[in-house]
């Protein structure tokens, strides 16, 4: 009797283990949509030789057409053809090879096929470098093509700008140093993701909105990942003190600490920063500086150097001047970091350029920027005064090394520094030098001012106001 009954009971036991086997490919499909991914059932429990499939949680949908078959959905959006058995499974599908129009598919996302993206190089300055992976070094010029693995540093004054095919913009700073980590686009969804890989340095982005939910774009330092859907933001990472600074312009970005034991999401908005040290976990928003403003902007810059002069900022540290070719300034020139608010550079050829100035506090991160536009007009006027032999008379002479723009020039002498109530003052002179004769003696200043007009615009540019003493 007792015997039999444990015959009994091992036969109803596999009864049951052979009915679950059997339930488990149609109930999979069914209960997925309503609880998620469903945890694998044991082999003992179903007497399978090989697991059940875990299937995936996102999926995306595909409304058939004629012509339809399982077998050429899947070659057209699986990585993996061969996973048709899957969607047959997920869909109950009965006739793989001919399916009737109009029915919707389920497909995993994670099966789907992923098309390579590409970034273009709009903008470079200096010395700019690419590699792909762990390939040597190569010159990187404007009109290049990169991809997923490139690699590409910048030196002491290089920058590059880099476009996406949704027009977003990264900008590459000096001294920096970035992989192309991921540039995908799924299959069927259209969803994008896109990862920089920021090793060390600054990167300035400006993401255009994300158009479809599973878009990603994100900056990553060994640190953080800084993540958007759309926005302005700066990421910073200084391989020397293992920080990362965030800074958002526009929009919202998430910081989310990569080494951190409980990570926990910080959401940055515009006007706000955050600093993470090290394995810590992402920093709270910090209030950026305000925009500084330049003394005097539409200042003529004529002089031998190129100056700025900043209204200070209490709280700043240093300030961060860059010079640029547009108004984006996704074409930088140079840039200069000091401690006081007055920037000064030489060599920069005249033209239109634009002036992006900024305060950084003393944990590092940037404030608010102002873009100003300005003229560089450098005539390298040169005057010198010298006596006529045997007389009382002075030749004075000037030199401009720039020609090409019909040019005026104005001689103005005087015995004060100021030059008020000049002695001489005479205007609309086309030669390059002047004579004074039966000067008394004293003491006496003068200058020649340069005038002309160059599109569109009248400009004034005079030599420095010299002194010469007559004691006979």
């Amino acid at each position: 009797m007792t015997h039999s009954v444990a015959s009994n009971g091992r036969a109803l036991q596999r009864g049951v283990q052979g009915m679950l086997a059997a339930l488990v490919p149609v109930l999979v499909p069914v209960l997925v949509p309503i609880f998620g991914a469903l945890p694998s059932v044991s082999h003992a429990a179903t007497g399978a030789a090989k697991p059940v499939l875990q299937t995936q949680r996102a999926t995306a949908t595909y409304v058939t057409r004629p012509g339809d078959s399982l077998y050429g959905i899947a070659a057209r959006y699986l990585l993996d053809p061969g996973d048709w058995t899957v969607l047959r499974r997920m869909n109950l599908v009965r006739e793989p090879r001919r399916l009737r129009p109009g029915i919707t598919l389920r497909l995993p996302v994670a099966l789907l096929q992923r098309d390579h993206l590409a970034a273009r190089v709009v903008a470079t300055s200096g010395r700019v470098e690419r590699a792909f992976r762990k390939g040597p070094l190569m010159p990187l010029n404007v009109g290049a093509t990169l991809s997923e693995g490139d690699r590409i540093r910048t030196s002491e004054g290089a920058f590059v700008t880099l476009e996406f095919d949704d027009g977003s913009h990264v900008s590459v700073s000096q001294n920096s140093s970035i992989d192309l980590g991921t540039l995908r686009k799924t299959a069927l969804t259209g969803t994008t993701e896109r990862v920089i890989n920021l090793r060390q340095g600054k990167v300035d982005s400006e993401v255009m909105h994300a158009p479809k939910p599973g878009d990603q774009f994100q900056i990553r330092s060994p640190s953080v990942a800084a993540g958007v859907r759309g926005t302005r933001f700066r990421v910073n990472y200084l391989r020397d003190s293992k920080a990362t600074t965030v800074e958002v312009l526009d929009g919202t970005v998430g910081v989310d600490a990569l080494a951190a034991r409980q990570s926990a999401l910080q959401l940055i908005p515009a006007r706000f920063g955050s600093v993470t040290h090290g394995e810590a976990r992402a920093g709270e928003p910090v209030a950026l500086l305000a925009a500084p403003t330049l003394v005097d902007p539409a200042r003529l810059q004529d002089a031998q150097d190129v100056v700025f002069d900043l209204v200070p900022l209490a709280a700043a540290s240093t300030y961060r001047v860059q010079i640029g070719r547009d108004a984006g300034m996704l074409d930088v020139m140079c840039e200069l970091h000091v401690a006081q608010p007055r920037a000064a550079l030489d060599e920069l050829a005249d033209g239109t350029y634009f002036v992006r100035v900024s305060g950084t506090d003393d944990q590092g991160l940037e404030g608010l920027s102002q873009v100003y536009a300005f003229e560089r007009r450098h005539l390298g006027l040169a005057a010198s005064a010298v006596p006529e032999p045997g007389s009382h008379d002075y030749q004075f002479r000037w030199l401009m090394s720039q020609t090409g723009v019909e040019t005026r020039f104005r001689f103005v002498l005087a015995s004060t520094p100021d030059l008020h109530n000049p002695i001489f003052d005479k205007t609309d002179l086309a030669g390059r030098q002047i004579v004074v004769t039966d000067l008394p003696r004293g003491v006496y200043y003068w200058t020649v001012i340069a005038e002309r007009f160059d599109n569109g615009r009248f400009d004034e540019t005079g030599s420095a106001v010299q002194s010469f003493t007559l004691a006979y």
